[in-house]
């Protein structure tokens, strides 16, 4: 019968934790601004890679191994934003909560490898981003090409 280590048990629990609520900004401003996705795709995508990257880092051994679990989670993380992007007419739509689904990505997969700086970074820079760069986006007018 295999036994439980309760300390990894904690330090699991405590890395999703931080995933979890790293997330959770980025959660609530696609919320508030109806986007679709929001308060429960972004920490799903957060814990999911953080839990994939913690089970694949007690398997592999090497950094060649790491390296293409790392790879793959992120190309995983590509496609599915790709769904969020969709084309309405001649505009294109979702580019941003994409983008930001990639980063969720990466913040768990960075509390995952107990590089809480940059996941940290990461999550504020993200947020800032969402928050305030789109009420000066809106300032900026709309520039039309011809195809």
């Amino acid at each position: 019968m295999p036994t439980i280590d309760f300390s990894e048990v904690a330090g699991h629990l405590m890395h999703l934790g931080i995933a979890y609520l790293l997330a959770l900004p980025l959660a609530l401003d696609r919320e508030k601004e109806k986007r679709s996705a929001g308060l429960r795709t972004f920490p799903l995508v957060a814990i999911g890679v953080c839990a994939f990257m913690l089970t694949g880092l007690s398997f592999f051994e090497g950094e060649e191994a790491r390296a293409r679990l790392a790879h793959g989670l992120l190309t995983g993380m590509g496609f599915i934003g790709g769904g969020a992007i969709l084309r309405r007419g001649d505009r294109v739509a979702g580019t941003a909560t994409a983008a930001s689904l990639w980063n969720t990505g990466g913040i768990g997969m960075a509390v995952a490898m107990d590089r809480y700086e940059i996941a940290v970074v990461l999550a504020l820079v993200s947020f800032l981003t969402l928050r305030y760069i789109s009420r000066i986006k809106r300032e900026v007018p709309e520039k039309r090409t011809e195809s």
